[in-house]
Protein backbone atom coordinates (compact mmCIF):
# COMPACT_ATOMS: atom_id res chain seq x y z
CA UNK A 1 0.00 0.00 0.00
CA UNK A 2 2.73 2.35 0.38
CA UNK A 3 5.15 1.36 -1.93
CA UNK A 4 5.80 5.10 -3.21
CA UNK A 5 7.44 6.08 0.59
CA UNK A 6 11.06 4.33 -0.67
CA UNK A 7 11.37 7.52 -3.00
CA UNK A 8 13.08 9.96 -0.47
CA UNK A 9 11.36 13.17 -3.29
CA UNK A 10 7.60 11.08 -2.38
CA UNK A 11 8.13 10.87 1.28
CA UNK A 12 9.10 14.61 1.30
CA UNK A 13 6.31 15.60 -0.66
CA UNK A 14 3.87 13.47 1.22
CA UNK A 15 4.83 15.22 4.28
CA UNK A 16 4.58 18.63 3.27
CA UNK A 17 1.44 18.27 1.18
CA UNK A 18 -0.33 17.18 4.53
CA UNK A 19 0.55 20.11 6.76
CA UNK A 20 -0.37 22.17 3.48
CA UNK A 21 -3.35 20.71 3.04
CA UNK A 22 -4.38 20.89 6.37
CA UNK A 23 -4.31 24.96 6.04
CA UNK A 24 -5.89 24.63 2.72
CA UNK A 25 -9.01 23.17 3.88
CA UNK A 26 -8.81 25.21 7.20
CA UNK A 27 -9.02 28.44 4.91
CA UNK A 28 -11.89 27.03 2.88
CA UNK A 29 -13.86 26.21 5.52
CA UNK A 30 -13.13 29.96 6.96
CA UNK A 31 -14.31 31.42 3.26
CA UNK A 32 -17.20 29.59 2.88
CA UNK A 33 -18.29 30.32 6.08
CA UNK A 34 -17.33 34.13 5.75
CA UNK A 35 -19.22 34.49 2.49
CA UNK A 36 -22.23 32.57 4.26
CA UNK A 37 -22.49 34.29 7.36
CA UNK A 38 -20.32 37.18 8.00
CA UNK A 39 -20.78 38.85 4.06
CA UNK A 40 -24.57 38.05 3.44
CA UNK A 41 -27.45 36.63 5.36
CA UNK A 42 -27.47 32.80 4.87
CA UNK A 43 -27.18 33.57 1.17
CA UNK A 44 -25.83 30.21 -0.65
CA UNK A 45 -26.68 31.94 -4.22
CA UNK A 46 -23.61 34.02 -3.23
CA UNK A 47 -21.45 31.15 -1.85
CA UNK A 48 -21.95 29.51 -5.04
CA UNK A 49 -20.84 31.97 -7.06
CA UNK A 50 -17.88 32.28 -5.24
CA UNK A 51 -17.23 28.70 -6.04
CA UNK A 52 -17.57 29.31 -8.84
CA UNK A 53 -15.22 32.09 -9.91
CA UNK A 54 -12.11 29.76 -7.41
CA UNK A 55 -13.17 26.78 -9.68
CA UNK A 56 -13.61 28.26 -13.09
CA UNK A 57 -10.23 29.53 -14.23
CA UNK A 58 -9.17 26.01 -14.17
CA UNK A 59 -11.62 25.46 -17.14
CA UNK A 60 -10.74 29.22 -18.72
CA UNK A 61 -7.15 28.82 -19.41
CA UNK A 62 -7.08 25.01 -19.70
CA UNK A 63 -5.35 25.68 -23.23
CA UNK A 64 -2.03 27.47 -21.14
CA UNK A 65 -1.97 25.42 -18.10
CA UNK A 66 -1.71 21.93 -19.69
CA UNK A 67 1.24 23.28 -21.84
CA UNK A 68 2.59 25.24 -19.35
CA UNK A 69 2.63 21.74 -16.87
CA UNK A 70 4.48 19.97 -20.21
CA UNK A 71 6.80 23.05 -21.19
CA UNK A 72 8.54 24.17 -18.17
CA UNK A 73 10.14 22.74 -14.79
CA UNK A 74 6.97 21.31 -12.73
CA UNK A 75 9.17 22.41 -9.54
CA UNK A 76 9.36 25.39 -9.93
CA UNK A 77 5.73 25.91 -10.95
CA UNK A 78 4.86 24.75 -7.90
CA UNK A 79 7.53 27.54 -5.92
CA UNK A 80 5.91 30.40 -7.84
CA UNK A 81 2.11 29.25 -7.56
CA UNK A 82 2.89 28.29 -3.76
CA UNK A 83 3.96 31.37 -2.64
CA UNK A 84 1.86 32.93 -4.89
CA UNK A 85 -0.96 31.33 -2.70
CA UNK A 86 0.43 32.40 0.33
CA UNK A 87 0.79 36.10 -0.22
CA UNK A 88 -3.03 35.82 -1.59
CA UNK A 89 -3.64 34.45 2.03
CA UNK A 90 -2.09 36.81 4.31
CA UNK A 91 -3.77 39.89 2.17
CA UNK A 92 -7.25 37.95 3.03
CA UNK A 93 -5.90 37.58 6.29
CA UNK A 94 -5.20 41.52 6.68
CA UNK A 95 -8.73 42.65 5.16
CA UNK A 96 -10.45 40.38 7.17
CA UNK A 97 -9.10 41.08 10.33
CA UNK A 98 -9.17 44.97 9.72
CA UNK A 99 -13.12 44.43 9.35
CA UNK A 100 -12.55 46.18 5.53
CA UNK A 101 -13.78 42.71 3.65
CA UNK A 102 -16.83 42.87 1.90
CA UNK A 103 -18.22 40.58 -0.91
CA UNK A 104 -16.65 41.69 -3.96
CA UNK A 105 -13.62 42.15 -2.90
CA UNK A 106 -14.09 38.14 -1.47
CA UNK A 107 -14.93 37.50 -4.90
CA UNK A 108 -12.06 38.98 -6.43
CA UNK A 109 -9.55 37.17 -3.95
CA UNK A 110 -11.95 33.80 -4.95
CA UNK A 111 -11.01 34.54 -8.60
CA UNK A 112 -7.26 34.75 -7.66
CA UNK A 113 -7.26 31.88 -5.86
CA UNK A 114 -8.81 30.09 -9.04
CA UNK A 115 -5.97 31.53 -11.59
CA UNK A 116 -3.39 30.48 -9.07
CA UNK A 117 -4.74 26.85 -8.83
CA UNK A 118 -5.28 26.44 -12.26
CA UNK A 119 -1.63 26.78 -12.88
CA UNK A 120 -0.73 24.60 -9.50
CA UNK A 121 -3.12 21.79 -10.26
CA UNK A 122 -1.90 20.26 -13.15
CA UNK A 123 1.94 20.70 -12.43
CA UNK A 124 0.89 19.05 -8.97
CA UNK A 125 -0.96 15.95 -10.36
CA UNK A 126 1.84 15.62 -13.43
CA UNK A 127 4.55 15.99 -10.59
CA UNK A 128 3.40 13.24 -8.81
CA UNK A 129 4.80 10.73 -11.79
CA UNK A 130 8.35 12.96 -12.26
CA UNK A 131 8.86 11.59 -8.31
CA UNK A 132 8.21 7.53 -8.46
CA UNK A 133 8.98 4.73 -10.93
CA UNK A 134 6.13 4.20 -13.53
CA UNK A 135 4.71 1.24 -11.97
CA UNK A 136 3.84 2.89 -8.63
CA UNK A 137 2.45 5.96 -10.64
CA UNK A 138 -0.99 4.57 -9.64
CA UNK A 139 -0.20 4.23 -5.71
CA UNK A 140 1.70 7.50 -5.91
CA UNK A 141 -1.76 8.71 -6.95
CA UNK A 142 -3.70 7.13 -4.20
CA UNK A 143 -1.24 8.54 -1.05
CA UNK A 144 -1.63 11.82 -2.32
CA UNK A 145 -5.75 11.60 -2.27
CA UNK A 146 -5.00 9.80 0.73
CA UNK A 147 -3.34 12.94 1.76
CA UNK A 148 -5.37 15.56 0.46
CA UNK A 149 -8.43 13.52 2.68
CA UNK A 150 -6.01 13.00 5.77
CA UNK A 151 -6.26 16.60 6.19
CA UNK A 152 -9.85 17.08 5.54
CA UNK A 153 -10.35 15.06 8.12
CA UNK A 154 -8.38 17.12 10.14
CA UNK A 155 -8.60 21.05 8.44
CA UNK A 156 -12.17 21.35 8.67
CA UNK A 157 -13.26 20.34 12.43
CA UNK A 158 -10.41 22.50 13.46
CA UNK A 159 -11.11 25.41 11.39
CA UNK A 160 -14.98 25.28 12.94
CA UNK A 161 -13.36 26.07 16.29
CA UNK A 162 -11.27 28.55 15.67
CA UNK A 163 -13.66 30.68 13.96
CA UNK A 164 -15.43 30.17 16.99
CA UNK A 165 -12.23 31.11 19.06
CA UNK A 166 -10.52 33.69 17.26
CA UNK A 167 -12.61 35.05 14.31
CA UNK A 168 -12.47 33.23 10.56
CA UNK A 169 -9.25 36.02 9.75
CA UNK A 170 -7.04 34.03 11.72
CA UNK A 171 -7.36 30.88 9.89
CA UNK A 172 -6.17 32.49 6.94
CA UNK A 173 -2.89 33.33 8.82
CA UNK A 174 -2.90 29.93 9.85
CA UNK A 175 -3.14 29.13 6.26
CA UNK A 176 -0.21 31.26 4.89
CA UNK A 177 1.67 29.43 7.53
CA UNK A 178 1.29 26.25 6.43
CA UNK A 179 2.47 27.01 2.73
CA UNK A 180 6.17 26.79 4.57
CA UNK A 181 6.06 22.85 4.80
CA UNK A 182 5.49 22.63 0.78
CA UNK A 183 8.12 25.21 0.16
CA UNK A 184 10.49 23.47 2.14
CA UNK A 185 9.88 20.29 0.51
CA UNK A 186 10.08 21.33 -2.82
CA UNK A 187 13.14 23.32 -1.94
CA UNK A 188 15.41 19.87 -0.70
CA UNK A 189 14.32 17.47 -3.20
CA UNK A 190 16.93 15.55 -5.27
CA UNK A 191 16.50 17.17 -8.32
CA UNK A 192 18.51 14.53 -9.69
CA UNK A 193 16.28 11.73 -8.98
CA UNK A 194 13.45 12.82 -10.56
CA UNK A 195 12.15 10.84 -13.74
CA UNK A 196 13.27 12.88 -16.96
CA UNK A 197 10.09 13.73 -18.81
CA UNK A 198 9.50 13.18 -22.36
CA UNK A 199 8.74 16.43 -23.81
CA UNK A 200 7.13 18.13 -26.65
CA UNK A 201 8.32 20.91 -28.69
CA UNK A 202 5.15 21.39 -30.61
CA UNK A 203 3.11 24.78 -30.51
CA UNK A 204 -0.48 22.95 -30.76
CA UNK A 205 -0.52 23.41 -26.88
CA UNK A 206 -4.23 21.62 -25.74
CA UNK A 207 -5.33 20.96 -29.59
CA UNK A 208 -2.96 18.06 -29.41
CA UNK A 209 -4.28 16.47 -26.05
CA UNK A 210 -7.74 17.70 -26.83
CA UNK A 211 -7.43 15.37 -30.02
CA UNK A 212 -5.69 12.73 -28.34
CA UNK A 213 -8.55 12.67 -25.67
CA UNK A 214 -11.50 12.23 -28.11
CA UNK A 215 -9.80 9.58 -30.03
CA UNK A 216 -9.97 7.49 -26.74
CA UNK A 217 -13.52 6.43 -25.91
CA UNK A 218 -12.30 5.61 -22.22
CA UNK A 219 -10.98 8.90 -21.25
CA UNK A 220 -14.43 10.71 -22.77
CA UNK A 221 -16.38 8.43 -20.65
CA UNK A 222 -14.29 9.29 -17.67
CA UNK A 223 -14.03 12.52 -18.68
CA UNK A 224 -17.77 12.97 -18.91
CA UNK A 225 -18.57 10.61 -15.88
CA UNK A 226 -16.34 12.97 -13.69
CA UNK A 227 -18.67 15.97 -14.75
CA UNK A 228 -21.71 14.81 -13.89
CA UNK A 229 -20.47 14.51 -10.26
CA UNK A 230 -18.20 17.58 -9.99
CA UNK A 231 -21.07 19.98 -11.58
CA UNK A 232 -24.09 18.65 -9.55
CA UNK A 233 -22.83 16.48 -6.77
CA UNK A 234 -19.90 17.58 -5.53
CA UNK A 235 -20.64 21.00 -3.61
CA UNK A 236 -20.17 19.88 -0.38
CA UNK A 237 -19.22 23.31 0.76
CA UNK A 238 -23.02 24.83 0.00
CA UNK A 239 -24.51 21.04 1.12
CA UNK A 240 -22.84 21.11 4.57
CA UNK A 241 -23.40 24.72 5.64
CA UNK A 242 -26.52 25.03 4.87
CA UNK A 243 -27.61 21.56 6.17
CA UNK A 244 -25.67 22.32 9.26
CA UNK A 245 -27.86 25.58 9.56
CA UNK A 246 -30.98 24.09 8.75
CA UNK A 247 -30.35 20.86 12.39
CA UNK A 248 -30.00 24.68 13.93
CA UNK A 249 -25.37 24.50 14.10
CA UNK A 250 -22.66 26.75 13.59
CA UNK A 251 -19.19 27.26 12.59
CA UNK A 252 -18.28 24.04 14.58
CA UNK A 253 -20.69 22.34 13.33
CA UNK A 254 -20.13 22.65 9.76
CA UNK A 255 -16.46 21.66 10.04
CA UNK A 256 -17.66 18.86 12.25
CA UNK A 257 -19.81 17.24 9.09
CA UNK A 258 -16.49 18.23 6.76
CA UNK A 259 -14.15 15.65 8.72
CA UNK A 260 -16.66 13.49 9.07
CA UNK A 261 -16.91 13.37 5.26
CA UNK A 262 -13.36 13.24 5.19
CA UNK A 263 -13.34 9.57 6.99
CA UNK A 264 -14.51 8.56 4.07
CA UNK A 265 -12.95 10.13 1.83
CA UNK A 266 -9.52 8.97 3.68
CA UNK A 267 -11.18 5.38 3.54
CA UNK A 268 -11.84 5.39 -0.17
CA UNK A 269 -7.89 6.83 -1.12
CA UNK A 270 -6.21 4.05 1.14
CA UNK A 271 -8.31 1.69 -0.39
CA UNK A 272 -7.66 2.72 -4.00
CA UNK A 273 -3.81 2.87 -2.89
CA UNK A 274 -3.81 -1.18 -2.63
CA UNK A 275 -5.59 -1.78 -6.21
CA UNK A 276 -2.72 -2.54 -8.42
CA UNK A 277 -3.62 -0.38 -10.97
CA UNK A 278 -6.77 2.13 -12.28
CA UNK A 279 -10.15 0.48 -13.44
CA UNK A 280 -13.03 2.06 -15.22
CA UNK A 281 -15.78 -0.61 -13.45
CA UNK A 282 -14.52 0.72 -9.98
CA UNK A 283 -15.82 4.39 -11.02
CA UNK A 284 -18.92 2.91 -12.23
CA UNK A 285 -19.62 1.53 -8.88
CA UNK A 286 -18.30 4.35 -6.64
CA UNK A 287 -20.61 6.42 -9.49
CA UNK A 288 -23.62 4.12 -8.13
CA UNK A 289 -22.55 4.21 -4.22
CA UNK A 290 -22.54 8.07 -4.29
CA UNK A 291 -25.90 8.58 -6.17
CA UNK A 292 -27.85 6.11 -3.51
CA UNK A 293 -25.57 7.39 -0.80
CA UNK A 294 -26.77 10.80 -2.03
CA UNK A 295 -30.23 10.91 -2.38
CA UNK A 296 -30.33 8.83 1.39
CA UNK A 297 -28.70 11.55 2.88
CA UNK A 298 -31.14 13.61 1.67
CA UNK A 299 -33.70 12.22 3.52
CA UNK A 300 -32.21 11.96 7.16
CA UNK A 301 -33.78 13.66 10.26
CA UNK A 302 -31.28 14.49 12.45
CA UNK A 303 -27.38 15.96 12.03
CA UNK A 304 -25.94 12.94 13.56
CA UNK A 305 -27.65 10.54 10.84
CA UNK A 306 -26.64 12.97 8.09
CA UNK A 307 -23.25 12.81 9.45
CA UNK A 308 -23.46 8.96 9.11
CA UNK A 309 -24.81 8.59 5.47
CA UNK A 310 -21.75 11.48 4.95
CA UNK A 311 -19.12 8.48 5.01
CA UNK A 312 -20.34 6.72 2.38
CA UNK A 313 -20.61 9.84 0.03
CA UNK A 314 -17.29 10.84 0.68
CA UNK A 315 -15.85 7.08 0.63
CA UNK A 316 -17.65 7.19 -3.23
CA UNK A 317 -16.56 10.24 -4.11
CA UNK A 318 -12.60 10.15 -3.37
CA UNK A 319 -12.64 6.36 -4.54
CA UNK A 320 -14.17 7.29 -8.06
CA UNK A 321 -11.94 10.64 -8.48
CA UNK A 322 -9.01 8.97 -7.23
CA UNK A 323 -9.50 5.81 -9.59
CA UNK A 324 -10.03 8.28 -12.43
CA UNK A 325 -6.90 10.51 -11.86
CA UNK A 326 -4.82 6.83 -11.73
CA UNK A 327 -6.41 6.14 -15.00
CA UNK A 328 -5.38 8.94 -16.54
CA UNK A 329 -2.07 9.13 -15.24
CA UNK A 330 -1.08 5.80 -16.06
CA UNK A 331 -3.02 5.33 -19.61
CA UNK A 332 -1.32 8.62 -21.24
CA UNK A 333 1.39 9.11 -23.52
CA UNK A 334 3.83 10.77 -21.19
CA UNK A 335 4.39 13.61 -23.57
CA UNK A 336 0.96 15.10 -23.24
CA UNK A 337 0.31 13.97 -19.65
CA UNK A 338 0.51 17.46 -18.40
CA UNK A 339 -2.29 19.02 -21.08
CA UNK A 340 -4.02 15.99 -20.63
CA UNK A 341 -4.59 16.32 -16.88
CA UNK A 342 -4.98 20.00 -17.43
CA UNK A 343 -8.13 18.55 -19.40
CA UNK A 344 -8.79 16.67 -16.64
CA UNK A 345 -8.59 19.06 -13.82
CA UNK A 346 -10.45 21.44 -16.18
CA UNK A 347 -13.56 19.01 -16.01
CA UNK A 348 -13.03 18.56 -12.47
CA UNK A 349 -12.76 22.01 -11.11
CA UNK A 350 -14.47 23.93 -14.15
CA UNK A 351 -17.74 21.76 -13.39
CA UNK A 352 -18.08 23.85 -10.43
CA UNK A 353 -19.11 26.92 -12.17
CA UNK A 354 -21.97 25.53 -13.92
CA UNK A 355 -22.88 23.22 -11.04
CA UNK A 356 -22.40 25.57 -8.16
CA UNK A 357 -24.29 28.25 -8.59
CA UNK A 358 -27.09 26.04 -9.88
CA UNK A 359 -27.43 24.33 -6.58
CA UNK A 360 -27.02 27.71 -4.44
CA UNK A 361 -30.11 28.89 -6.53
CA UNK A 362 -32.01 25.13 -5.87
CA UNK A 363 -30.95 25.56 -1.86
CA UNK A 364 -32.51 28.99 -1.72
CA UNK A 365 -35.88 28.40 -3.59
CA UNK A 366 -36.50 24.55 -2.28
CA UNK A 367 -33.92 23.63 0.20
CA UNK A 368 -30.64 22.01 0.59
CA UNK A 369 -32.42 18.86 0.60
CA UNK A 370 -33.31 18.86 -3.17
CA UNK A 371 -30.23 20.37 -4.19
CA UNK A 372 -28.25 16.97 -2.70
CA UNK A 373 -31.11 15.52 -4.53
CA UNK A 374 -30.33 16.58 -7.40
CA UNK A 375 -26.50 15.77 -7.08
CA UNK A 376 -27.32 11.91 -6.33
CA UNK A 377 -29.21 11.47 -9.59
CA UNK A 378 -26.04 13.30 -11.36
CA UNK A 379 -24.46 10.18 -10.08
CA UNK A 380 -26.72 7.60 -11.04
CA UNK A 381 -26.64 9.11 -14.46
CA UNK A 382 -22.91 8.91 -14.14
CA UNK A 383 -23.20 5.02 -13.61
CA UNK A 384 -25.88 5.03 -16.50
CA UNK A 385 -23.10 6.76 -18.98
CA UNK A 386 -20.17 4.16 -17.89
CA UNK A 387 -22.40 1.32 -17.66
CA UNK A 388 -23.82 2.22 -21.53
CA UNK A 389 -20.16 2.50 -22.91
CA UNK A 390 -19.19 -1.03 -21.44
CA UNK A 391 -22.20 -2.42 -22.98
CA UNK A 392 -21.95 -0.79 -26.40
CA UNK A 393 -17.86 -1.61 -26.51
CA UNK A 394 -18.22 -5.18 -26.08
CA UNK A 395 -16.38 -5.26 -22.85
CA UNK A 396 -19.16 -6.91 -20.98
CA UNK A 397 -20.01 -10.26 -22.24
CA UNK A 398 -20.84 -13.85 -21.48
CA UNK A 399 -18.33 -16.21 -19.57
CA UNK A 400 -17.18 -18.91 -21.40
CA UNK A 401 -17.75 -21.32 -19.38
CA UNK A 402 -21.07 -20.43 -18.30
CA UNK A 403 -24.19 -19.34 -20.26
CA UNK A 404 -25.96 -17.58 -17.17
CA UNK A 405 -22.19 -15.97 -16.56
CA UNK A 406 -20.86 -12.53 -17.77
CA UNK A 407 -17.24 -11.36 -17.62
CA UNK A 408 -15.69 -7.69 -18.14
CA UNK A 409 -12.87 -6.91 -20.35
CA UNK A 410 -11.10 -4.09 -19.79
CA UNK A 411 -7.94 -4.91 -21.72
CA UNK A 412 -9.09 -4.57 -25.60
CA UNK A 413 -7.15 -2.06 -26.78
CA UNK A 414 -7.91 1.33 -27.63
CA UNK A 415 -6.33 3.11 -30.32
CA UNK A 416 -4.61 6.73 -29.59
CA UNK A 417 -3.73 9.84 -31.54
CA UNK A 418 -0.27 9.93 -32.76
CA UNK A 419 1.61 13.15 -32.58
CA UNK A 420 3.16 15.09 -35.59
CA UNK A 421 6.21 13.54 -36.03
CA UNK A 422 7.44 16.88 -37.50
CA UNK A 423 6.70 18.08 -33.91
CA UNK A 424 7.61 15.55 -31.58
CA UNK A 425 10.29 13.30 -31.10
CA UNK A 426 10.56 9.34 -32.78
CA UNK A 427 10.29 8.72 -28.54
CA UNK A 428 7.04 10.48 -27.82
CA UNK A 429 5.81 8.70 -31.35
CA UNK A 430 7.12 5.04 -29.84
CA UNK A 431 4.98 5.35 -26.83
CA UNK A 432 1.61 6.38 -28.46
CA UNK A 433 1.33 3.15 -29.64
CA UNK A 434 -2.56 1.17 -28.63
CA UNK A 435 -2.49 0.61 -25.11
CA UNK A 436 -3.18 -3.29 -24.11
CA UNK A 437 -2.91 -3.36 -20.76
CA UNK A 438 -1.90 -7.46 -19.38
CA UNK A 439 -5.39 -9.52 -19.64
CA UNK A 440 -6.51 -9.39 -16.11
CA UNK A 441 -10.79 -10.41 -14.82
Amino acid sequence: MFRSFATFNYRTWFIGAVVSNVGTWMQATAQDWVVLTELTDNDATAMGVTMALQFGPPLALVSVTGWVADRFDRRKILLVTQITLMMLALAVAALLLTGVMTLPLMFCFALAFGVTNAFDAPARQAFVSDMVAVEDASNAVALNSASFNMARLIGPAVAGLLIVAVGTGWVFVINAVTFLAMLIALAVMRTGELLPRVSSKGRNGLAEGFRYVWARSDLKVVFVMVFLLGAFGMNFPIFASTMALEFGRGADGYGVLSSVLAIGSLAGALLAARRDRARVRVLIVAAGVFGVASVVSAGMPSYWSYAVVLIFVGFSTVTMLTTANGYVQTTTDPALRGRVLALYMAVVMGSTPIGAPIAGWITDIAGPRTAIMVGGIAGLLAMAVGLTWIIASGRLRRHESSKFRLTLDETLPISVVRPDPVEFSDEVAAATTPIRLPKRR
